[in-house]
């Protein structure tokens, strides 16, 4: 289905504005991403300016070219998609861990729940009525959330997408979780199901609990219930690399995301423009990294 998309032009984590465009958003599962399934494009409506493809076999580019010679590419990112393989059970899962970083795992949850102390709770959503107390309890922690502020990545607040979770929650395809200190969430994490994969979809924290990892916490505790339930096969972490989903993560994908839209002008000069506003933000960073600016231009980008 057809929607408006913004094409953004991005620095660092901040979204300095965008552009945009009439999409068709094509996004492969993972189950089709490891199998190395072919990427089929649906016939574009009139208006449409061409797709958004997600998670596409990271080999398929030139292919999709040859086979579409009146479109073009444009911001495209390389990434491995991190996935957690359900086999098994919690224990199997933390013994392929090193002993280091099983420790350190352990360390931050046990830090977390001294630090809080008897007034820590870990919650857990499933119904519609339970969806609605999910959104009124993680919506104001969202809105203060790194992931709202400067990656536009908070939870959604809009009608339209609290009736997604309760419809998901009416047919037991979604899980949500909450790290609670004295009563007052601190994380919360969002995993809708398909089939017999959980997808991390939306995670935030509250920045003045930090310090003590709360969104590693949750997480943690969250796999260890999904892997009781003996229920799931990937928990999938989307499209995107980070350091969160690569310490979680058991294997990975190759993938690759990008624009695909008709060879028009409008499109060209849009592609063109974006092509070198990147280049100018990986010379920044290059430059950045050199001189030990970096840091200092990551806590500017953040404010």
């Amino acid at each position: 289905m057809s929607g408006a998309v913004p094409v953004k032009f991005v620095a660092g984590s901040k979204v300095l504005f965008s552009v945009p465009k009439t999409l068709q958003t094509v996004s492969m599962s993972l189950p089709e991403a490891v199998s190395g399934a072919v990427l089929n494009l649906p016939e574009l409506s009139a208006g449409d300016d061409g797709y958004r493809i997600l998670s596409a076999p990271a080999g398929s580019v030139a292919g999709l070219l040859a086979q579409h010679p009146e479109m073009m590419i444009g911001g495209a990112q390389e990434y491995r998609r991190h996935y957690i393989d359900m086999a098994g059970t919690f224990d199997d899962y933390m013994a392929r861990f090193s002993g280091k970083t099983r420790s350190t795992l352990r360390r931050k949850y046990r830090k977390l729940l001294k630090d809080i102390g008897s007034t820590a709770e870990f919650r857990e959503f499933r119904t519609p009525a339970e969806m609605d107390e999910f959104r009124d309890l993680a919506l104001p922690l969202s809105r203060r959330t790194y992931q709202a502020k400067s990656l536009d990545a908070g939870l959604p607040e809009d009608e339209a997408s609290h009736a997604e979770r309760r419809r998901l929650a009416q047919s037991g395809n979604v899980r949500a979780y909450l790290l609670c200190a004295d009563g007052d969430p601190v994380s919360y994490l969002y995993l809708p199901i398909d089939q017999q994969t959980i997808s991390y979809a939306f995670l935030g924290y509250d920045p003045a609990y930090s310090r003590l990892s709360p969104g590693t916490v949750l997480q943690l505790e969250a796999l260890e219930r999904l892997f009781a339930e003996q229920r799931y096969r990937y928990f999938d972490f989307t499209e995107g690399e980070g350091a969160h989903k690569a310490m979680f993560g058991t294997d990975s994908v190759e993938c690759c995301s990008f624009l695909f839209l008709k060879r028009d002008t409008s499109n060209r000069l849009l592609l063109g423009s974006l092509a070198a506003f990147d280049s100018s933000v990986a010379a920044a960073r290059t430059l950045a990294e050199k001189t030990g600016a970096l840091a200092a231009a990551r806590r500017a980008l953040r404010a």
